[in-house]
């Protein structure tokens, strides 16, 4: 009986982007930042658009795939999928899904992609007024719980005070993305370095998150092309393999009132070991990570999960140092990541990772044949990926 996996089965050959902007700033619609994105990774990867027979998206992305098809002029569509969940704990999922589309021959050659228009559409996730709340919003909203912000601070705040994590391994994270950022032309953030002094004397979100411990929110559009692995030596570019994905969440984590028995979770500790476990590797053979930070205290969490560190071991290895390339002993997020090169709701994570498989990154880490995707710490379903190149299959 052949084996149920990804690992090596589906190739990304194209990766495009918009550029990014500022939340309501995109001088372009929703569904024209799509279809620049996909245009710019067809372009990438040598192919005409007619070619794409399936899209893949997350977090009820608006433009939908048979309008894309027909402005694409597709001849046919084969596959559409939509990972559930809200914000970007899909953000690896919807690459699973497009994956399994071609694994399984419902399509040949797959988008994966997310937009925003902000000015278009409204603010992602802003809370706003109403008559009636229902849900999750019932446990919080009474009591003054409303923005995200405040939701996860104290997921993040008890894992702290748990392990004795301080608050400069925090700052270190904000600080490595910051730091990526000022040699990312793509970066909202460059031009804009940020020091420990900066990040200390930021005004508080919610505590234990400063201003520099959130996501921004942007504009923009960002997509990659899947194909079957057979097929990677075809295109432009060095193929990037799929070695595993994993999504889902651990027993009742999304509970409503906020009461799931691993409350100090970032929710990997059910995928981490399933998506080791399909790519055949193990946390030192990965040479960098994209980290989705919501806030970055949710990256903590996520990297003691996928086995980087024990949490009593936090502060000793979330240094600046160790977290920027070339040189740091795990680059993390060396595009920028949310906090500063773009929330395109973590996508951008994905074209990054490709980029330092292929070994393009603007800050290339120097072991680059495995590269972790990590989206959406401490929402649920939260989503892995990990990418290879040739040498890991």
């Amino acid at each position: 009986m052949t084996a149920r996996t990804l690992r090596g089965r589906v190739a990304v050959v194209g990766i495009g982007e918009t550029s990014y902007y500022k939340h309501g700033q995109s001088p372009d619609a929703e569904f024209k930042l799509a279809l620049k994105a996909i245009l710019a990774a067809c372009t990438d990867a040598g192919i005409g658009a007619h070619e794409i027979d399936g899209f893949a998206s997350y977090s009820d992305d608006r433009s939908e795939a048979t309008h894309l098809a027909s402005a694409l002029g597709l001849p046919r569509l084969r596959s559409a999928t939509m990972q559930w969940g809200g914000g970007g704990g899909g953000c690896c999922a919807a690459v699973a899904n497009g994956a399994a589309a071609i694994a399984t021959g419902q399509a040949d050659c797959v988008v994966v992609f997310r937009s925003l228009a902000q000015g278009q559409s409204g603010r992602f996730g802003q809370s706003t007024a109403g008559g009636t709340v229902s849900g999750e919003k019932s446990y919080l909203v009474p009591y003054g719980v409303i923005s995200p912000p405040q939701r996860f601070a104290m997921r993040a705040r008890r894992y702290m005070e748990e392990h004795g994590v301080r608050q400069e391994a925090l700052r270190a994270i904000a600080l490595a993305s910051y730091h990526h950022a000022q040699n990312n032309p793509r970066a909202v953030m460059q031009g804009k370095p940020l020091d420990a002094a900066r990040y200390d004397a930021s005004r508080w979100i919610v505590e234990p998150f400063h201003l520099y411990d959130c996501c921004m929110e942007n504009d923009g559009a960002a997509a990659i092309v899947l194909v079957d692995a057979e097929r990677a030596g075809e295109f432009a570019h060095k193929p990037v393999y799929l070695l595993g994905a994993a999504s889902g969440a651990s027993s009742r984590f999304a509970t409503h009132a906020h009461n799931s028995p691993a409350y100090a979770s970032a929710n990997f500790t059910t995928l981490a070991p399933e998506l080791y476990r399909m790519a055949k590797v193990s946390p030192s053979d990965v040479g960098v990570v994209q980290s989705y930070e919501n806030f970055t205290g949710g990256v903590v969490m996520a990297l003691a999960e996928h086995g980087f560190f024990t949490p009593a071991q936090a502060n000793e290895f979330l240094t600046l140092e160790n977290l920027i390339a070339p040189d740091g002993r795990l680059p993390l997020n060396t595009s920028g990541g949310n906090l500063a090169e773009c929330y395109m709701h973590g996508f951008e994570l994905v074209l990054e990772a490709v980029r330092q498989v292929r070994g393009t990154s603007c800050n290339q880490a120097p072991r680059n044949d495995v590269a972790l995707v990590i989206g959406g710490p401490m929402v649920a379903p939260a989503s892995d990926l990990l990418l290879g190149s040739a040498a890991t299959l």
